[in-house]
């Protein structure tokens, strides 16, 4: 048995790419349009995974868009999805320099949380050792849920 992928329904794919991709820096690596079906299956994989991927099937995030629209909840009843990142803070500054929440912020060097889009949540674990405590982030309080 081998794990392959997580799917997580989207409600705007321009968004979702924005977020996933231009955000966090996953990287889109493959795509279907199912007419029959109607909806559009986006397959992205974080960048140290993308050659294990394409050859040998690394796990990757299958965002699912269904093309006649559908209200979903708020993700939470999923859980979350989790990356390692080479350092948390840069990465969080960046998400929240491009208006993303830090629902969870990495006062310990370690673990942050924000939410997607669609409102799942996403955990950011420093890469290694944890990084040691810094300001703003070592006073930081939560935001929302995460």
């Amino acid at each position: 048995m081998r794990y392959l992928h997580t799917m997580v329904r989207v409600s705007d794919v321009d968004a979702s790419l924005k977020f996933y991709c231009d955000l966090l820096g996953m990287e889109e690596i493959r795509r279907k349009d199912n007419e029959a079906g109607r909806f559009t299956l986006i397959f992205l994989a974080a960048p140290k995974d993308k050659q294990k991927s394409l050859a040998n099937r690394a796990p990757e995030l299958e965002l699912t868009y269904n093309w006649d629209p559908e209200a979903y909840d708020t993700g939470r009843n999923f859980g979350h999805l989790a990356y390692r990142v080479d350092n948390i803070y840069e990465t969080c500054q960046h998400l929240m320099d491009n208006g993303v929440v830090i629902n969870r912020p990495p006062r310990d060097g370690n673990m942050a949380f924000v939410k997607s889009p669609d409102n799942i949540s996403i955990e950011i674990l420093q890469e290694g050792d944890p990084l040691a405590p810094q300001a703003p982030w070592d006073t930081m309080e939560n935001t929302g849920s995460w």
